[in-house]
């Protein structure tokens, strides 16, 4: 796991306010994951989890993981210390722990199970 310091305080700040603010695909992401479709992974990124996903599907998650890429990369160019390895994981885990109770999430690569 990531240790959280205090170097590393304005990371989790703006981690917090990137995934606080709701841009217009989140509604099409909380639609696909409670319909069970999609879920969050351990390296903070979008994964499919039904075994035949339809084109659009396949689309949003690789939008959204091309846009959270980007974040990502900016959060770590902008913390001293940061990589985009632990950016990454540290929002896995922040994205994994809002996850509401129902919806998948990974519990280790390419293992998906309902968050209780």
């Amino acid at each position: 796991m990531y240790a959280c310091t205090k170097r590393h305080l304005p990371l989790v700040l703006f981690l917090f306010a990137f995934f606080a603010i709701s841009p217009a695909w989140a509604i099409d992401l909380d639609s696909a994951k409670a319909q069970g479709l999609v879920g969050e992974k351990l390296n903070g990124y979008v994964g499919i989890v039904t075994a035949s996903p339809t084109p659009e599907v396949s689309n949003l998650v690789d939008e959204i993981n091309r846009r959270r890429r980007g974040s990502y990369q900016e959060i770590a160019n902008r913390t001293p210390g940061a990589t985009l390895a632990s950016v990454e994981v540290l929002a896995g885990e922040k994205l994994i722990q809002r996850t509401p109770s129902g919806q998948f999430v990974e519990s280790a690569p390419g293992r998906w199970v309902k968050k209780p």
